[in-house]
């Protein structure tokens, strides 16, 4: 545990996420507040704030200390502000895969973020593993095999919307499968399990390949898991980190805010 700025960052778990009491976002940061919010941002990639309660307007301005809030082309929009995007499971369904936000887009989503505005009684929660520290784990030769070998996925934004209809793939783009965090300079693994296939090998390769480094990423030693109440506000590396939304509730409700952050992200104070 660390207290910055009268309030108080309790680590999560060994590897990565935290939670932070004392802060009000609703009422706004200082300077000083905010760039120790970035540092440690930066260090646990998953932050979570309880009790909240932010309206829509605030959750944007939350999102804006870390990044620029992104005006998605294809998401439904909160009628109370463009760049916030609702959800509610039982019409845009449920997000449980591993998965990275924003790929179909060079760069990809910096931040996302969630406000959670309802709950299931019991479940409904969230995992996420950490991308470097399973990079990290990978063997030296393994490592460099996997300098020169990419991912495909789908380039359409319409099918990453809420509830889309998703079309054929057609138009295509490609990540590297290791990305070097633009901020702190770190290794990680990056994919997502709707990658297509992988390039810089053969087809019978890139399957075998594929298939293990989804099941190395989301081993139990990576990740770590929060619950939630109304009001929960939390928000994470997506480039740093993928995640997975449980699906343990049947067909209770589960309904949140999302705003998504890109670059330009705030860089370090010298």
């Amino acid at each position: 545990m660390s207290t910055v700025a009268r309030y108080e960052i309790r680590r999560a778990g060994p590897r990565f996420g935290a939670e932070v009491t004392g802060v009000d976002l609703r009422a706004g940061v200082d300077d000083r507040t905010a760039e120790e919010l970035r540092r440690a941002f930066r260090e646990h990639k998953v932050l979570v704030f309880r009790g909240q309660h932010l309206t829509p307007a605030q959750h944007v301005e939350a999102v804006r200390v870390f990044a620029e809030p992104f005006d998605h082309p294809t998401a439904v929009k909160d009628p109370a502000h463009a760049l916030v995007y609702p959800y509610d499971v039982r019409r845009t369904g449920k997000a449980s895969t591993w998965h990275i936000g924003g790929l179909w887009r060079q760069p990809v989503f910096a931040i996302e973020s969630l406000t959670y505005e309802v709950v299931p009684e019991l479940g409904g929660h969230t995992l996420w593993a950490d991308l470097q520290a399973a990079y990290d784990d990978l063997s030296e030769p393994f490592k460099v095999l996997l300098e020169s070998v990419g991912a495909v996925y789908d380039g359409n934004a319409g099918n990453y919307a809420q509830g889309s209809e998703r079309t054929p793939v057609g138009e295509t783009v490609e990540h590297p499968v290791v990305l070097e965090h633009p901020e702190t300079g770190r290794k990680g693994l990056f994919l997502s399990t709707s990658a297509i296939g992988l390039t810089g090998l053969t087809p019978s390769e890139g399957k075998v390949l594929l298939d293990h480094l989804l099941r190395h990423a989301s081993s139990p030693d990576y990740t770590i898991r929060f619950g939630w109440d109304p009001g929960d506000f939390v928000l994470w590396d997506n480039r740093a980190t993928w995640h997975y939304a449980v699906d343990d509730y049947g067909g209770g409700a589960r309904a949140y805010r999302k705003v998504i952050g890109v670059e330009p992200v705030r860089q370090p104070a010298v």
